[in-house]
């Protein structure tokens, strides 16, 4: 039977077959909400009623902007449900980049957590096709604003409305949800995704292979349900009956242990950062946390100093994970197997600090300068290119075929910007940003693997590697460190400890310890901003 892929059936699925799971949110308001898949559904429907009633149609998008919260989840379903695109906006852009986004989308209405009205007061004059704005926060709690547009309150929008609706029946290929990159060169650019390429998602991120989520399972994005909705676990969970637990604006250790102990969360999911930190806090106070089994770590390379701490303190399973907002995101896993298990620690290591396998549905091949495929064999590298079923034909309302690149089998594929090798056994791994590789004599260096490097030595806690101008090698890597709080280490120390893990034409050319780091609003290193500042660094330097 033709039947459409929808996101509506999701949430009904899990309502009727999963009615009484759980679903766990830290709320602005100060306190940990929880309720059931059945609830959210009836307010989903009640929401989708509130967009009709306000005169939402099919195609109008809606914008966002929270933390990961049960009205978030909500907005996920009630506005796709009716076949208005789901805007997911991240708030830690600049503000003139938030501008841009609601301009470029046109969202019509815009759902804000209180917290965030402070970065929407300044530029709403600018957003014309903005009519309105939800807040979402319980009514005593209502913030004062003063927009050019309508401004509800979103417990009481929903009061106004009925539990009951029959969802409209939808096209599986139109979209449903709207995300922009980051924007690391010019404006963030928009990617769609489709009812039917969100639901094929779900299903291939799920997989024992991948994700292996089920109805027994308490997962835990941590990474930001405005970033590549997080991960598509909100879809997921629904999908496997999973407990959910979302941890709003809380994404320090301490709150995050909180809700591991409350929920007896097993499997949670984020950037490196993140577990760095939440790893601190844990050796910091002697705790543990036995309920994790796995943590799926994206958005960066996982040093192997943090697959170590969680298998040997915690005896959690470092799940690697790669993907790209113009992937949905997931493409590709290194789920654990039992060979492993008869593994040494290096060999296992080594594996799990790898990007994992594609998933069902995603190609990955990598290709040189002439468009030619690169061999497998973990050495060779390339540019990588990826094609499958939830990954973007264009960016939306660009047709611009840049990244787009057809090989002589005529198959269109999307150029990730990555260098990367595949080993024999289909191992991905990154070896850099085609921009951020430093081309040192003609030769590669990864910036990636010298960083990783850099952060095994017990007293570095963060690393970044740029290239920099050099009269006789064109360019050099330049390495940046931040100490652990409360050590010290100097340059001879970390140069020392970096001769016996990288070749010595690998060295940087200098050390520079600095306090921070800047990061992306996604978490990831800002090299841009190092580069531009540094570029010319060591121009008159030899070593």
């Amino acid at each position: 039977m033709a039947q459409p892929l929808l996101i509506s059936d999701l949430i009904d699925y899990a309502a009727a077959h999963h009615g009484n799971q759980s679903i766990y949110s830290r709320r602005l308001e100060g306190d940990i909400h929880r309720y059931t898949y059945k609830d959210a559904h009836g307010r989903a429907k009640q929401l989708a009623n509130a967009l009709i009633a306000l005169g939402v149609q099919q195609g109008d998008r809606i914008g966002t902007l929270a933390w990961n919260g049960y009205r978030h989840f909500e907005c996920y379903y009630g506005i796709s449900g009716i076949g208005a695109i789901c805007h997911t906006i991240n708030p830690r852009l600049y503000q003139e980049q938030i501008q841009y986004i609601i301009q470029h989308a046109q969202d019509s209405y815009l759902f804000v957590d209180a917290c965030f009205m402070a970065l929407l007061e300044p530029i709403a004059s600018q957003l014309g096709s903005v009519k309105g704005v939800i807040v979402m926060i319980d009514p005593e709690h209502m913030p004062k604003v003063d927009l050019p547009c309508d401004v509800f309150n979103y417990e009481t929008l929903l009061s106004e409305h009925s539990t009951e609706l029959v969802w409209p029946t939808l096209s599986p290929d139109c979209a449903a949800c709207l995300c922009y990159t980051s924007g690391t060169t010019g404006n963030p650019k928009g990617v769609l995704y489709s009812h039917q390429s969100t639901v094929l998602h779900a299903y291939a991120s799920r997989n024992p292979d991948a994700l292996n989520i089920g109805r027994d399972s308490v997962v835990m994005p941590v990474v930001p349900m405005y970033h590549v909705c997080a991960w598509g676990v909100p879809y997921i969970a629904a999908m496997a009956g999973a407990n959910l637990v979302l941890p709003g604006s809380g994404m320090e250790g301490e709150d995050l242990h909180e809700l591991i102990e409350l929920a007896q969360v097993d499997i949670m999911l984020g950037v490196p950062t993140v577990w760095l930190r939440l790893l601190d806090y844990l050796d910091s106070k002697q705790l543990k946390m036995p309920s994790v089994k796995t943590v799926g770590v994206g958005g960066a390379a996982s040093p192997r100093a943090l697959v170590e701490a969680l298998d040997k303190k915690h005896n959690a399973y470092l799940l690697p994970i790669w993907g790209m907002t113009e992937t949905s995101p997931l493409a590709t896993l290194g789920a654990p197997t039992k060979a492993m298990a008869n593994m040494s620690d290096d060999e296992r290591y080594r594996i799990q600090t790898t990007a994992g396998k594609p998933m069902f549905g995603i190609e990955i091949e990598i290709f040189d300068d002439d468009n030619q495929p690169v061999i497998h064999d973990g050495e060779s590298r390339g540019f990588l290119r990826v094609r499958g079923p939830w990954v973007l034909q264009r960016y939306y309302l660009d047709d611009k075929p840049e990244s787009f690149i057809t090989d002589e089998q005529g198959r269109t594929w999307f150029d990730t910007g990555d260098i990367a090798v595949i080993d024999a056994d289909s191992y991905l791994k990154i070896v850099d940003r085609a921009k951020d590789v430093v081309k040192s004599g003609g030769e590669w260096i990864s910036s990636i693997d010298l960083e990783n490097a850099a952060q095994g030595h017990d007293a570095v806690a963060e690393a970044c590697v740029i290239g920099v101008k050099h009269e006789q090698w064109d360019e050099r890597p330049l390495l940046f460190i931040v100490k652990q709080p409360g050590t010290d280490v100097s340059k001879e120390e970390v140069y020392a400890y970096l001769a016996t893990k990288v070749a010595k034409w690998w060295l940087p050319d200098d050390i520079i310890f600095v306090k921070e780091l800047p990061h992306t609003a996604t978490g990831k290193l800002q090299k841009r901003t190092l580069r531009d500042e540094y570029f010319l660094y060591l121009v008159d330097k030899s070593h």
